[in-house]
């Protein structure tokens, strides 16, 4: 099944999303707010999921859904752990600085604000005109409790559902191996998921070896930044980020585990191509400067400025949208 919540108070209101998003129904009857639904998954969701199928054939009350009246599917989280999932992306980082690898287990899990997600559709003010603003979109999974040390599989099944995350990071902040002065990780201008939250098996064969296999679509101004395959060249899956962040404690229902961005190799092993040459391109404009710093020895991608309108979204096989689209206009 797939879930949203409509801007509504602080925590939204939770609605049943059509597979094809393009009608919604309210599930007020059964839950209000999708953290709710999570406190009580085992009660709740089948009743949601009956709601979802009902919805499907027409024999409920329904609505057009509009991805701008969404607010964030969970708009703020008890806790949210990240992490760079894909080596590619800080290595290419280091290698265009020239820095060396950071102290510490690569791709390590990192706390990080889960307070406030911005709308899929807000738009993004900077805190400072003149910041090298970097955008950087990957995947997040929302757990379901999660007891301490829990194995893969149990992680596996703790997962409830699946979106995309965005984040706008000022890189002026940042050292070449990704963390801030305090060797902490920066914390982002704005966080921001997908309109719409889906349930693993909702996503059928794209869903497997605890990841999602299929291309991260992300665009400027209407051209293509990226088309990253989220599958390839991973160096922890979803679950086993999932898992290593209940290793010391147990994760509450809600925990949201977020990884991103989606990097891929070039053929070669070494920087990926843009899209225009006919690469997969880049989820993070950031490393689509390094990889050009080291490729051409100039930079010719430019930071986000004001006027830039930023887009995320990731389709089935049939072309559709499975989340929606995070789109951000700088202001």
């Amino acid at each position: 099944m797939k879930l949203a919540s409509l801007k509504h108070g602080r925590d939204g209101r939770l609605v049943v999303v059509s597979r094809d998003l393009t009608r919604a129904t309210d599930a007020f009857i059964v839950v209000a707010t999708l953290q709710q639904a999570l406190d009580d998954w085992e009660r709740f969701a089948p009743a949601l999921a009956a709601l979802a199928e009902q919805l499907e054939h027409g024999s409920v009350p329904s609505f057009r859904f509009h991805e701008h009246d969404c607010a964030a599917p969970l708009p703020r989280a008890y806790a949210r752990r990240h992490a760079a999932a894909w080596p590619g992306y800080p290595a290419l980082l280091r290698q265009a600085a020239g820095a060396e690898a950071p102290a510490g287990e690569a791709g390590a899990l990192r706390h990080a604000a889960s307070d406030g997600f911005l709308g899929p559709r807000d738009p993004l003010t900077p805190d400072d005109p003149a910041a090298s603003l970097d955008l950087s979109a990957g995947l997040a999974v929302i757990t379901g409790d999660l007891a301490r040390g829990a194995d893969a599989a149990a992680a596996g099944d703790a997962v409830r559902l699946v979106t995309l995350v965005a984040e706008v990071i000022r890189h002026d902040r940042l050292r070449p191996d990704g963390l801030d002065l305090d060797g902490a990780e920066a914390p982002a201008l704005a966080a921001s998921l997908a309109p719409v939250v889906a349930t693993p098996d909702e996503l059928g064969q794209a869903w497997r070896d605890g990841s999602l296999h299929r291309p991260l679509l992300v665009s400027r101004n209407g051209k293509a930044l990226g088309c990253p395959d989220a599958g390839t060249d991973l160096g922890s899956s979803l679950v086993a980020l999932v898992a290593e962040a209940a290793r010391h404690r147990p994760l509450g229902a809600g925990t949201l585990v977020s990884a991103g961005p989606v990097s891929n190799r070039g053929i070669d092993g070494g920087p990926g191509r843009p899209t225009a040459e006919g690469g997969a391109g880049y989820a993070c404009l950031a490393e689509a400067r390094a990889a050009e710093a080291l490729t051409g020895g100039w930079v010719r991608t430019p930071y986000l400025a004001a006027g830039d309108r930023l887009r995320v979204e990731m389709k089935d096989v049939g072309g559709h949208s499975i989340f929606g689209a995070i789109e951000h206009d700088v202001v």
